[in-house]
């Protein structure tokens, strides 16, 4: 599979040997990013800052303060602190509470259940401090995710596009870069994963071009969650096979 072996060839490894698949959140395990884009441009608007509905998915991945402050440094021309930064993020996260429960993403259960047969471990990575998804997700993905596996804006200082959150999730899943796999629909999260050396599946479940996620180093690309739940065995069979070679 020529996606492998050029993943091979751009980080000088020897072979691709997953044993892990570390999944973003929001876009990728819930369909969340309407409800995030809804709450983000309303909760900045009564601020006097600008968010496109668009914006939430450019920024994806970035803790949300960081967000913030990058917002006001850009319309308001100053430096937010910590603390008042923090103060607008939690009515942002008041909004998105009030928003109706994200569904699961289509083919996202399915895939995890093929990952977990397969004999891999799943960790989930996210920017997200949103206690309401985080608390939610060990129950309603019985068996498939573990806390123990869940890397979050609590656990690192510097979010997505910096390769922190994913170095963190391969120490949680004792794995090597080329021991994993990411899947992730943000620009800035796969920025994030290819810093971090690791296999990234872009799926494309919001508005953004695929060329956005490409241009970001994405290995390869689908369009929907339930393409690559479909894939997921021609993936297996592809790197068996590099394996064996």
């Amino acid at each position: 599979m020529k996606e492998i072996k050029n993943y091979l060839q751009k980080h000088g490894f020897e072979a691709f040997t997953p044993k892990a698949v570390l999944f973003d959140m929001d876009g990728v395990i819930y369909d969340s990013m309407p409800n995030h884009a809804t709450s983000w441009h309303e909760s900045m608007a009564t601020f006097g800052l600008d968010m496109p509905l668009s914006g939430a998915y450019q920024y994806e991945g970035m803790r949300g303060v960081e967000t913030i402050k990058l917002l006001a440094r850009q319309q308001w021309n100053r430096e937010l602190s910590d603390e008042e930064a923090q103060r607008m993020y939690d009515v942002k996260s008041a909004c998105f509470a009030q928003c109706p429960p994200a569904e699961k993403m289509e083919g996202v259960e399915e895939l995890m259940r093929q990952i977990k047969a397969d004999g891999l471990r799943i960790c989930v990575v996210t920017g997200s401090g949103q206690h309401t998804l985080l608390d939610q997700l060990e129950a309603a993905f019985d068996g498939l995710l573990s806390k123990s596996l869940m890397v979050t804006s609590f656990d690192v200082k510097y979010g997505k596009p910096n390769p922190e959150p994913y170095l963190r999730g391969l120490q949680k899943a004792g794995v090597k870069p080329w021991e994993a796999i990411v899947v992730e629909n943000a620009p800035l999260g796969v920025r994030a994963a290819v810093a971090a050396h690791i296999f990234t599946i872009a799926v494309n479940t919001g508005p953004l071009p695929n060329q956005m996620l490409l241009d970001e180093g994405a290995d390869l690309i689908f369009g929907r969650m339930t393409d690559l739940r479909d894939g997921w065995h021609q993936l297996t069979e592809a790197w068996s096979r590099q394996d064996s070679h």
